[in-house]
């Protein structure tokens, strides 16, 4: 026997149960975005592997370490599957010229892949929720984003989540602290870990976000590219912080927050938590000016943030969430040939009246029809035997208690309809 083939490591199938979980969260993001005013945009997975080195940076360690790239056998073009959402959403504006429209709000929801060793919460196929608003300008918007996450996270019941916010200036002030940092960590050069070191004259300021106990103390006494702020990027923090406190949204100032993209600017955040262990980052974002112009578009503004759908989906089932099952209104059962036509027609008239309906298929007494009936929690079976198909009729049974009637094919469709309505004015349904 050949042996089963497997899925890719870190790339995880999704089974029916946890799906439907996935499709309830992905609908309250929907009404959720939809309600701040932003629009779906769909881009596609794989995208010029030049964009995302020219977006993200050659010395990150997505482009570097992470990216799935490859050369297109057909014509020797270098390809990647997207890393992330941000670069393909501003490439698809620029292309398509939305920006001469006027300012856009835009989300998007799909996987994205990096190379990364899988872990809870971290999958090398993964999940996100991204939101871009391009053209905007002022701190407005900024803070409008850590509001929209803020209502999501109590939309959905969540609980330990926690906002760190910093500016990363403008690139002339990142460039005079990198130049202070840079002198700094060369007078400690041989405190360095291997990754500091390599990354010591090409991307400073991660050296800043390292996770090595070791560094900490070296790290802290660092330059601060708070104090490398002029006036308007402090104006504009300052703008941020003055909408999150009137709206009662705590949060801590982190210095060492720069995130692992180049294209930032300004505001960057995170929303954290210490319930998914190492992995505590669930959404991100901030501001990022350049980014359109180095892609090759007109100068314009903008901002966004992307959100982690398996790791959003982990907290909320630690915090207790549990998906609501959707059950078929109606599970039809029959038994005969005769019996087996006049049951499709029942389902299809049933559905064509907007009333989710099971068919059974593959045969099987009546007893064990049932039992799958009773298992799919619809509140109704219909019945249909040798007696119903010979008069036309069909029997309509309520699986919770009542009792059963039958019913011509013509007033089926009203005749569950009323009984639908019985059941919910017994639950207290409006």
């Amino acid at each position: 026997m050949s042996q089963t083939i497997q899925a890719v490591r870190g790339m995880n199938d999704i089974l029916p149960d946890e799906a439907e979980a996935w499709e309830q969260f992905e609908e309250l993001i929907r009404d959720w975005l939809s309600a701040y005013g932003y629009r779906p945009i769909r881009m596609p997975i794989v995208e010029p592997t030049p964009l995302f080195k020219r977006a993200i940076g050659e010395v990150t360690d997505i482009v570097e370490k992470e990216m799935y790239s490859f050369e297109d056998a057909l014509n020797g073009e270098l390809l990647t599957l997207r890393p992330e959402g941000t670069a393909s959403c501003v490439r698809a504006a620029i292309q398509h010229k939305m920006l001469f429209a006027g300012p856009q709000r835009l989300y998007y929801h799909g996987p994205m892949y990096r190379h990364e060793r899988p872990q809870k919460g971290r999958y090398r196929q993964f999940h996100q929720v991204g939101v871009e608003a391009l053209g905007f300008e002022g701190p407005d918007v900024d803070a409008e984003h850590i509001l929209m996450c803020a209502r999501l996270w109590d939309d959905l019941g969540l609980e330990d989540i926690s906002l760190e916010l910093n500016s990363l200036g403008s690139s002339e002030e990142r460039a005079r602290h990198r130049e202070a940092l840079i002198a700094y960590l060369e007078r400690h050069q041989e405190a360095l870990d291997e990754d500091g070191r390599r990354r010591l004259y090409t991307n400073p300021l991660r050296i800043l976000d390292t996770k090595n106990p070791a560094l900490q103390a070296l790290v802290e006494a660092a330059p601060r590219l708070v104090d490398y702020l002029g006036e308007d990027s402090l104006r504009h923090f300052e703008g941020v912080q003055v909408v999150l406190k009137d709206a009662g949204i705590p949060f801590r100032i982190n210095p060492r927050l720069v995130r692992g993209l180049d294209y930032y600017n300004r505001t960057v955040f995170e929303w954290v938590t210490t319930r998914l262990g190492a992995q505590g980052t669930i959404c991100a974002g901030g501001r990022y000016d350049g980014l359109i112009e180095q892609l090759g578009g007109r100068p314009a503004p903008a901002a966004g943030f992307a959100m982690g759908v398996e790791r959003i989906l982990a907290l909320w089932q630690e915090s207790g969430g549990e998906p609501e099952r959707v059950a078929p209104e109606v599970y039809v059962v029959h038994s005969g040939e005769a019996a087996g036509r006049l049951a499709f027609r029942a389902a299809e008239a049933l559905r064509g009246h907007g009333f989710a309906t099971v068919l059974h298929c593959g045969g099987g007494s009546f007893k064990s029809q049932m039992k799958k009936a009773d298992a799919s929690g619809a509140p109704f079976a219909l019945v249909i035997g040798d007696d119903e198909a010979a008069a036309g009729e069909v029997t309509l049974k309520p699986m919770r208690g009542g009792e059963q009637r039958r019913v011509s094919l013509d007033e089926l469709a009203p005749a569950l309809a009323e009984q639908l309505f019985a059941v919910d004015g017994d639950d207290g349904g409006l």
